[in-house]
C-alpha cells in the first residue's frame, strides 16, 4: 500500500503544480482584462470631444468610431 502511494506522491505534485500555474494565468488575464477595461471606459469618456473636434474640422463622419466599436464587441 506504501508504494502505491509512494508512486502517485510525484504525480500529484507534478499535477497541483500544474494546476497553480494555470490558475496563477487565468487570474492574471482576469485582472489584465479588468485593467484594459477600465483604460478603454477611461479612454471613452474623453473620446467623443475629441472625435467631434475632429470630425468637424476634417468633414470626416463618425463611421469609423463605430466600426471600431463593432470590431471590439466580437
Amino acid at each position: 500500500m506504501t508504494d502505491a502511494l509512494a508512486a502517485l506522491i510525484p504525480s500529484i505534485g507534478v499535477g497541483l503544480l500544474f494546476w497553480f500555474v494555470v490558475r496563477a494565468m487565468i487570474r492574471a488575464d482576469r485582472g489584465e482584462r479588468a485593467a484594459a477595461a477600465r483604460y478603454e471606459a477611461a479612454q471613452n469618456v474623453t473620446a467623443p470631444e475629441d472625435s467631434e473636434r475632429g470630425s468637424a474640422s476634417s468633414g470626416r463622419s463618425n463611421d469609423s468610431v463605430n466600426i471600431d466599436d463593432e470590431r471590439r464587441e466580437l
